[in-house]
């Protein structure tokens, strides 16, 4: 059995992982465990560069602390892009040889959502506000809300996860 470290406690990012490594690898056997550690980037990352450097510092904390086979780091964050704020996440998994990265798809904030996230709040709580939810982020995420759950955060990641183990599937051209 292998060990899989997430470096989220997250039920939907545990789940969006738990999905893509048993849908990539049917065969295998995994054992997950969500852990807490630092991004060293803000609770809400803003560009493209701050957000993948926050899922590659969660994987290389999850390294530092936790023995595994597979350490995965996921990171939403957002971008301006034309007045509007646009949503989006990284995904980056480890081995103790090899490395791969995926990016979800992405998609627009509504503007009130936009201000409060402009205005320095982060995105799971600003949907709160808006949508008179309760920890979003710990469910269907903003895609879930804007997308009546037809997404999830957790179907979202997935994809972007599998992409992201590519090189896993194909070490003879990741080597």
């Amino acid at each position: 059995m292998k060990k899989i470290i997430i470096a989220s406690k997250n039920p939907a990012k545990i789940k969006a992982v738990e999905n893509a490594f048993s849908k990539t690898f049917p065969t295998e056997t995994f054992e997950y465990q969500g852990v807490s550690v630092p991004s060293k980037v803000p609770n809400q990352p803003i560009g493209e560069a701050e957000t993948l450097l926050g899922a590659e510092n969660r994987v290389k904390n999850a390294i530092k602390a936790y023995k595994a086979d597979f350490w995965v780091g996921l990171e939403g964050g957002v971008a301006p892009n034309n007045n509007e704020l646009e949503a989006f996440a990284w995904m980056v998994i480890r081995s103790e040889d090899m490395y791969g990265k995926g990016r979800t798809g992405s998609f627009f904030l509504p503007p009130k959502v936009a201000e409060l996230v402009q205005n320095g709040m982060e995105l799971g709580h600003a949907d709160d506000v808006v949508f008179g939810q309760s920890n979003s982020k710990q469910k269907g995420g903003a895609v879930g809300l804007l997308t009546n759950n037809l997404l999830t955060r957790t179907t979202y990641y997935e994809q972007a996860l599998i992409l992201a183990l590519i090189p896993f599937i194909n070490k003879k051209h990741y080597s």
